[in-house]
């Protein structure tokens, strides 16, 4: 099943409450359980401005269709073809 980097652009994403984030993240869990076990939220990365997000899906569609429902952004979407890490140097 591919995996995609999902790029969300949030002003202000670093100073979210603990609260804000919870809020965000019990609302992207009920979207994924409406859509069915073929899409799966991984984890996150929060920056000062940008939330960035690893997702496993059998098509961009179905990210764009999570993002449409939950009323987050998906500004960019980005399929992983490869992944390295320092044991690739072996």
């Amino acid at each position: 099943m591919p995996k995609y980097i999902i790029e969300r652009e949030l002003p202000g994403a670093g100073n979210l409450s603990n609260e804000e984030i919870q809020g965000i993240s019990q609302k992207s869990c009920k979207v994924l359980r409406n859509l069915g076990p073929q899409i799966q939220w991984v984890q996150s990365y929060v920056t000062d401005d940008k939330i960035y997000c690893v997702y496993i899906a059998p098509n961009k569609e179905m990210i764009e269709a999570h993002a449409k429902e939950g009323g987050f952004p998906a500004n960019h979407i980005f399929q992983v073809n490869r992944m390295i890490d320092p044991t690739s140097a072996e």
